[in-house]
């Protein structure tokens, strides 16, 4: 095999990969028997018939798909080694020539890491990152807090905003009765707008025991086709009316929910966590807006190539979030309407992001010559094992050394300028 490399605009490359004829020939060979045993030839049981009858009755070209498809992965793996050149981006693959009895040539254009003009990085100016917990900060947490204790009681008048209606209802469009229109049992809370815009407005001020005829129209853009845009009758009976009762802010609170006995020890320890949390949101804040600066003042020039095989490395992450939650990406696509090529367009800006704070980083690391040595790897093994409750070895298994090292400087960088930057 070999290999030539000529350079192209916008930061990619063009390889022209050559494998040799014998290569190819047995890749053809290869090919054949994967393939013979469903090809029919007359006077041959299947399976049976040579590759050169095969080939002579049906194009020598047959094979050549398969062939070249088993050769690509592994010549282009090679030469993209042998080449020396730091690849960004999948390759775009186009064949060159491909005949029997002649060497396989195949080109890959690829994006190649951009190189970065740093601009001011160090002593940037930004806003200062505020971590004051303020007396409305304690409210809302003990209001949340108060909100996961709470309780429901049924009562006995209309229902309002914030209660919970426990209903059974049949929904119908033009009369007819449409499938998962309807359900016997149903918790509602009024104001939450899960149902169907128009709907729960409709329940405000009905009581236990009515019966309500609740007219809506469903979305344009609704995820069942056949039902958007419609006009529905839903013929709700309405069971129950519950509103939630909160507990009372007092010392039999804090020991219902705490290990303090008095409100305002429970007060002080919660002000101690929402200080350290601010400071752990402030500490990122501040580092995002140290980034959004650096970046600004650098310039690089990155290719298509790369910026769409990182959004196609955030669509698969997103698909896995998806799964672990028991969804799939076409569950997704269908409720919310959008199509995957309006997905990665929607992911692009983050994608392009993402990839400028990480070559900026990675420049600053280069500039000020920081270095990981053998012995900050081990460190974080040790710290991962703690934290993630491994042996270390378990976790040194996982881990690629080098990768440790490359997101290591570059934390180490991001570390540097934040310490460096002026607020104001």
């Amino acid at each position: 095999m070999s290999v030539q490399v000529e350079k192209l605009e916008n930061n990619t490359a063009k390889l022209t990969i050559e494998v040799a004829a014998e290569e190819f020939i047995a890749a053809t060979a290869k090919a054949y028997n994967k393939n013979k045993n469903q090809i029919s030839v007359q006077g041959f049981r299947k399976g049976k018939a040579p590759q050169a009858m095969i080939e002579k009755l049906y194009g020598a070209s047959i094979f050549y798909e398969d062939a070249a498809n088993d050769l690509i992965p592994g010549a282009y793996e090679a030469a993209a080694k042998e080449s020396g050149l730091d690849i960004t981006s999948y390759p775009s693959i186009d064949v060159v020539q491909i005949e029997k009895g002649k060497p396989f040539i195949f080109t890959a254009e690829v994006a190649l890491r951009p190189e970065v003009e740093l601009g001011e990085y160090k002593g940037v100016e930004i806003e200062k990152v505020n971590t004051e917990v303020t007396d409305e900060d304690m409210d809302k947490e003990i209001e949340s807090v108060r909100k996961q204790n709470s309780r429901e009681i049924t009562v006995e008048r209309p229902a309002k905003d914030g209660d919970t209606v426990m209903i059974d209802y049949a929904g119908s469009v033009d009369g007819e009765l449409f499938d998962g229109g309807s359900a016997e049992g149903q918790a509602l809370v009024l104001g939450s707008n899960t149902f169907i815009p128009g709907f729960e407005e409709q329940l405000v001020g009905v009581a236990a025991g009515a019966d309500v005829d609740v007219n809506v129209t469903f979305p344009e853009e609704y995820h069942a086709p056949e039902l958007a845009g419609k006009a529905a009758v839903f013929k709700v009976k309405v069971n129950e009316v519950k509103e939630t009762e909160l507990p009372e802010v007092d010392d039999e609170f804090a020991q219902d929910i705490s290990d303090f006995e008095t409100l305002a020890e429970y007060k002080e320890d919660l002000k101690k966590r929402l200080t350290e949390r601010k400071e752990q949101e402030a500490k990122a804040e501040k580092q995002q807006k140290v980034m959004d600066v650096v970046v600004g003042n650098a310039k690089m020039d990155i290719p298509d190539a790369m910026v769409r095989k990182s959004t196609d490395e955030m669509m698969n992450e997103y698909a896995q979030q998806l799964s672990s939650q028991g969804l799939s990406m076409d569950i997704y696509f269908q409720y919310t309407g959008m199509t995957p090529e309006q997905l990665a367009e929607q992911m692009k800006p983050q994608a392009i992001a993402n990839i400028k704070n990480r070559l900026v980083l990675d420049a600053i690391a280069a500039a000020e010559n920081i270095e990981i040595t053998d012995e900050d790897v081990e460190a974080e093994i040790q710290s991962l094992a703690e934290t993630w409750k491994m042996e270390a070895d378990k976790v040194r298994s996982y881990m690629d050394v080098d990768t440790m090292k490359k997101e290591m400087s570059a934390q180490k960088a991001l570390e540097m300028v934040t310490d460096a930057a002026v607020e104001k």
